[in-house]
């Protein structure tokens, strides 16, 4: 993984002196709130409903042993034992003191993380493919190229101050992970015929109060114009993104309202002013960058098949989770570990001090060093023998993490909702917890097989519900929380935004209705090999409005 040098060193501790400061000057008075708030959002500071936030980066994800260990020593130190993994790859604290925060952010810095550009209308933490650098479907490792763009729009001068904040993300597989198409932008890295390493480019996708897929504007970017080409298009986006509404600042609304075709034009004549400039790449430093990500050297390890069969076939435990949690890696002898975030019953994504400092003690000992967390709100060691498996396995066990769900029902993304966010219209996190306890069977999950369920507690959709196979919005209505159904959403490389499937429910009986639709599926599927997605693209929306409301023409909610 990256390694901080001289000026990355300099830069972090310098922006740390200078928030200690602001922070100071803000609870001496000196500061009022209206000047203080854009200089603590540059700072990954928020004021929740009950608190502060801390929003700490976790660039593509990725992160070590040491660094997992600072996450946990903040949250014991500084928070209420525990974080939440985010949808972005971060980690939020939601409980810390304003004047405790300059300590957090020195005490990141010695481990070389920092909370910088998690909030504003900036370039936000540039996300990748959890498994980038392990999977063999991978054409390359993303990340270079993601801490390429890293460290090319840190606090970039022209790009500090955009129309609204700005999201990227890189996949390097066919089987898109990072959900590229509802990203401003989205690369995806791929070889041409002659073997070459480029980029086919998206633009404007998107959730939120508009839900858009992006469009590709180009099939493949040669990896020299990677820098110039994105600056092309943040430079159209920049000049021509609206100011005057934050609800219709995104790209992804100047694509809509402009039009691709037009669009794209204003995007190859900027680039041809800046192509060949200073920001092409050269291929020194993208080999030097790279040189980074070098995966660690992973012995033949044999006999780990014949090890795994027996251990399956004494625990059935055990090789339910190594059906569900443990997927191929392009060494045959070893695989890429899903660690659940999603106890049956629990909280997603978050995890507590104590669970921290175990997967930093596990990643140590048995996968090279190495962490990486997903936007599904899950820890991943993408590099552990076979033959580790079991160990591992009793290792999580005994933190509690060991669901075997990855992929599954119970597997929910939930932002943290009205428990915590100002923003938000309605909880997530209770109705997350009971779907979870209902179908919490270890016999049904596999009953109903891969299905993604995506919770959101208001428009802004930080639970990514728009890409959910089965979404839910939390929305107010005359005082009341309500809950919005929409089916057939994904995120994958054949991006779709879910239907309404018609009027809301109360929140006593949202999980009866996943169960109507459940069982519906069940009903109508032509396999078991046939999942949600595929049985509801196939059908349509009308048996699950039928079967959610009878005869009666489903209201708009």
């Amino acid at each position: 993984m990256y390694r901080y040098d001289e000026f990355d060193h300099a830069f972090v501790t310098s922006r740390v002196e200078q928030f200690r400061d602001q922070v100071a000057r803000r609870l001496s008075g000196e500061l009022e709130e209206d000047a203080f708030k854009p200089l603590r959002l540059m700072n990954g500071v928020y004021l929740q409903l009950h608190a502060y936030m801390l929003r700490v980066a976790i660039p593509y994800g990725t992160l070590n042993a040491k660094q997992m260990r600072m996450l946990a020593h903040i949250a014991r130190k500084y928070d209420r034992g525990y974080g939440h993994f985010t949808t972005r790859q971060n980690i939020q604290y939601n409980w810390p003191k304003l004047s405790d925060t300059p300590d957090i952010l020195a005490e990141l810095a010695t481990v070389e993380m920092h909370a910088l550009q998690t909030s504003g209308n900036c370039i936000r933490n540039v996300t990748a493919d959890h498994f980038a650098g392990a999977a063999a479907d991978e054409v390359a490792d993303p990340r270079p190229y993601a801490e390429i763009l890293r460290q090319w729009s840190s606090v970039h001068p022209e790009f500090s101050f955009l129309p609204r904040k700005f999201k990227i993300a890189v996949t390097g597989a066919e089987r898109d992970r990072a959900a590229i198409q509802v990203h401003d932008i989205g690369l995806h890295l791929k070889k041409n015929e002659a073997g070459e390493l480029g980029f086919a480019v998206y633009v404007g996708g998107g959730q939120g109060r508009t839900p858009l897929v992006a469009k590709k504007i180009r099939d493949f970017l040669p990896e020299e114009d990677l820098l110039s080409y994105i600056t092309a298009i943040m430079r159209v986006y920049n000049l021509y993104g609206r100011r005057d509404n934050k609800y219709k600042a995104r790209i992804k609304i100047l694509v809509h309202e402009t039009g691709v075709e037009e669009l794209t034009r204003q995007v190859e004549e900027e680039f041809v002013h800046l192509q060949g400039t200073e920001l092409k790449l050269p291929e020194a430093d993208v080999q030097a960058i790279g040189a980074y990500f070098a995966p660690p050297a992973l012995a033949d390890r044999a006999e780990g098949w014949a090890q795994l069969a027996g251990w399956k076939k004494t625990d059935e435990a055990f090789a339910r989770w190594v059906s569900q949690n443990v997927q191929p890696h392009k060494h045959p002898d070893y695989g890429m570990v899903t660690i659940s975030l999603k106890p049956i019953g629990g909280i997603p994504g978050d995890a507590t001090h104590e669970q921290m400092d175990a997967i930093a003690d596990i990643a140590e000992e048995y996968a090279f060093d190495e962490i990486r967390i997903s936007h599904e709100q899950n820890v991943i060691l993408p590099h552990v023998a076979l033959a580790d498996l079991e160990p591992v396995y009793r290792a999580l066990v005994a933190q509690g993490l060991a669901t075997a769900n990855a992929g599954l029902i119970t597997d929910i993304i939930a932002c943290p909702g009205l428990d915590y966010c100002a923003l938000a219209n309605a909880r997530s996190i209770p109705v997350a917890q009971e779907i979870s306890t209902r179908f919490g069977s270890p016999e049904r999950q596999a009953e109903i097989g891969e299905l993604k369920i995506k919770i959101s507690g208001c428009i802004n959709a930080c639970g990514h519900h728009h890409v959910g196979h089965i979404g839910l919005l939390g929305v107010e209505k005359k005082g009341a929380e309500l809950y919005q159904i929409t089916l057939g959403g994904s995120g994958d490389e054949n991006t779709s935004i879910g239907e309404i499937i018609g009027r809301g429910f109360e929140p006593e009986r949202v999980t009866d209705a996943i169960e109507t639709i459940v069982d519906t599926y069940l009903s109508l599927r032509l396999s078991k090999d046939e999942i949600f997605l595929d049985a509801y693209r196939r059908v349509g929306p009308q048996p699950f409005k039928d079967a959610l409301y009878g005869d009666a023409k489903a209201e708009a909610a």
